[in-house]
């Protein structure tokens, strides 16, 4: 059984009967908002629902719910930009790229059953051309233009790289085009015969193999601004009128893509579009808590206005002068009710007249497995549809089994929800894993963190004047920490000043964006917004190609280089190692197989073994010494090949059973000592005289002995 499939019980709900009308209230706990939105969509499955959120959080886990009960193909989650207006930093590639998506989706026949936005992201202008673009589609066998392509991929927003490693990248090598799209979590390789497509696979970002045949690929733009003519047209013409920020408009009016462009977006447009503008008659609008969704607009908006005032004295603007907005006001999206069939799902506590969904939650109930199981039993028999919704197939097996003990026999099926609920209309419960257990999981996949303890490290010492880097702008002066009152909410910032008096406010939890400039010489100044930075960065690129490039003519030499292969071990090897007084431990045995092979092969030896423990690198330098000394070789004073680190008196013991055996078969040999007490060539050949045999000793002679 999947969730799918309580839908059609779901559907019998009294309450969806009752709502008729253009505009309609509809009272749904929380709990039970996923079931009830897609037993909506099963009612109308040709309808496209546009649900709105108050929150972005609130989309999100309402978004994780509806993929279980319809498929993540049928519910899309339409996000919003991650960053401030005019903060100069795009948004991620990812995001940008999933609004591509929706977008193109719902022009298109294969429309998604549900899509679910917060009141911000609904709000937000659309970039040029979201009505009109299309994205990139491979397939195996058809014929593509590789020139083309490439020029497609970087008017889209992809930057060329060496390597594919993150989203937005593109590399060609020949006939090998490898792409990162924006809305894939694996990167896509088509490899070229001629102008068709012989094969088109997934490959693994760490070893930059091929792994899975792909019978499609659709690629999607990195960037939601895209220039074309007459958004560079619309550059050119605000030189004069914003002369302010000539800097970026001369950029944009050259078509050049850079990090922050997107900010820029309101002075771009001339048509306010929303989602909701370009949405057919057929479409429906869900609004989840409208109350609560008009007081979230009017805080964006306050926020937004803000912010413009706060920046427009750093960019010699008058403050008072109005800002083109990203965000339209929220009666935009609620005039939509006009044309648009819309439902508004209200808390039972806020409605008393509206039809209300009677729902009930289970938990959490821990603790009690028994009470648990009879309850579940009770209402089984009641002739109840009951399914538990476990977060893992590990988590499956185990409540399937807890249950079993107690002698009831219910579906326990893979699915991880937010929450479980109960309709006694539809006599339908569903128990989710969190209910049963009380621990409520992240469903989403979490984003990249920068480690917390580098963080830590970098500012502990940082004080106001010293350079900092920021992975954006490049680097700053960093001014002190100062507090800024948005929206009426005090937050803390850190002041970084850059060149010609520009000044960049970054919050503290995005401080994971700012690095301590570590450099010898003082740095110059990047200036805000400018391309200096991404110069430096190209700069460094090409000198890390360059050394990558000589290792790897220096390592084609060493491998088609012939050194010496070390013959296999004697019995008077083996004598030796035996009579060590210590067991080697696994790891110490390990490292000397695998030297010994290294020696034994005629390939030159690249191999270097660390260790901590005091006993452990002399036990592999005795060992590895005298599988040197028994080929009767010159041993070099270079570690750690050939040499010995002796830096206490236990050692020289140890020196001198190595000595015993080296000296049957070898004509010198080289003691290199760590340099805490140095002695002398005599000083030496004295003490290991006074440990070794006689003969050994005799095997050493001053002129040969050297020491470091």
């Amino acid at each position: 059984m999947q969730l799918s499939d309580l839908l059609v019980v779901a559907a019998h709900e009294p309450a969806l009967g009752e709502i008729g009308g253009k505009n309609s209230v509809l009272a749904v706990a929380e709990n039970a908002r996923a079931l009830i939105i897609s037993a909506l969509s099963a009612r109308a499955p040709k309808t496209t629902l546009i649900v709105a959120t108050p929150t972005g959080t609130g989309a999100q886990q309402l978004h994780d719910d509806l993929v279980q009960f319809l498929g993540a193909q049928n519910a899309l989650l339409f996000p919003a930009w991650e960053t401030l207006p005019f903060e100069r930093v795009s948004p991620s590639v990812e995001t940008m790229g999933r609004r591509m998506e929706v977008l193109w989706r719902m022009r298109g026949a294969d429309r998604p059953r549900v899509v679910v936005g917060s009141v911000r992201a609904l709000l937000q202008k659309l970039g040029p051309n979201a009505t009109t673009f299309e994205p990139i589609i491979v397939r195996p066998g058809a014929e593509l233009d590789a020139d083309e392509l490439l020029r497609q991929l970087v008017n889209g927003g992809y930057r060329r790289e060496e390597l594919v490693e993150h989203r937005g990248e593109f590399a060609r090598r020949g006939s090998i085009i490898d792409i990162f799209p924006s809305t894939s979590n694996t990167p896509v390789r088509i490899d070229l015969w001629g102008d068709e497509v012989d094969r088109l696979t997934s490959f693994n970002v760490n070893d930059q193999r091929s792994t899975d045949p792909l019978s499609e690929a659709v690629i999607f733009a990195a960037r939601e601004l895209q220039l074309d003519d007459e958004v560079m047209d619309r550059a050119r013409s605000l030189v004069a009128t914003e002369s302010w920020g000539r800097e970026h408009w001369d950029r944009l009016a050259d078509g050049g893509n850079f990090d922050g462009m997107e900010s820029w977006l309101p002075w771009l447009i001339e048509n306010d579009l929303l989602l909701t503008d370009v949405l057919s008659d057929d479409c429906e609008l869900l609004l989840v808590e409208p109350r609560r969704m008009r007081d979230r607009a009017h805080d964006l908006l306050a926020e937004e206005d803000d912010l413009a005032r706060a920046l427009a004295s750093t960019w010699a603007r008058d403050a008072e002068k109005t800002f083109p907005r990203l965000h339209a006001e929220i009666d935009r999206l609620l005039g939509s009710t006009t044309t648009l069939r819309a439902t508004s799902l209200s808390l039972p506590a806020e409605t008393i007249d509206a039809p209300s969904v009677q729902s009930t939650g289970w938990g959490p109930i821990t603790g009690d497995a028994q009470a648990t199981a009879k309850r579940v039993q009770q209402l089984l028999s009641d002739k109840w549809t009951i399914v538990i919704a476990a977060e893992g197939t590990g988590s499956a097996e185990r409540l399937k089994e807890v249950f079993s003990q107690e002698g009831v026999v219910v579906d326990v099926i893979v699915a991880p929800l937010h929450y479980g609920m109960s309709l006694p209309n539809c006599k339908l419960s569903i128990i989710a894993e969190a209910d049963l257990t009380g621990r409520r999981r992240m469903h989403r996949q979490p984003r990249a963190k920068t480690n917390k303890r580098d963080t830590v490290s970098v500012f502990q010492d940082l004080k106001p004047g010293d350079y900092v880097v920021h992975h954006y702008h490049g680097v700053g002066r960093y001014e002190g920490m100062v507090k800024r009152q948005i929206s009426g909410s005090e937050r803390d910032y850190l002041l970084l000043a850059y060149k010609d008096g520009d000044k960049l406010y970054v919050p503290t939890d995005h401080i994971d964006g700012v690095r301590q400039y570590i450099g010898g010489e003082k740095p110059t100044l990047h200036r805000l917004g400018g391309s200096d930075f991404a110069r430096s960065k190209q700069r460094v690129r090409s000198a890390v190609r360059e050394i990558a490039q000589e290792l790897v003519v220096l390592y084609q030499r060493r491998v088609n280089a012939i050194g010496h292969a070390f013959s296999q071990d004697t019995p008077w090897q083996h004598e030796m190692e035996s009579a060590f007084p210590f067991v080697e431990t696994p790891d110490q045995r390990t490292a000397i197989d695998l030297v010994k092979a290294d020696m034994e092969r005629s390939v030159p030896m690249d191999r270097l073994v660390c260790g901590d423990v005091v006993l452990a690198k002399p036990r592999l330098q005795c060992v590895l010494h005298s599988s040197a000394c028994k080929t009767a070789n010159r041993l070099q004073s270079s570690f750690p090949q050939h040499c010995l680190l002796l830096n206490t008196a236990t050692h020289l013991v140890i020196a001198s059973l190595v000595i015993q055996f080296a000296s049957r078969s070898s004509r010198d040999f080289s003691l290199l000592r760590k340099p805490k007490r140095l002695l002398l060539a005599s000083q030496q050949e004295k003490l290991i005289a006074s440990l070794a045999h006689t003969d050994c000793c005799k095997t050493i002679s001053s002129s040969k002995t050297s020491v470091s």
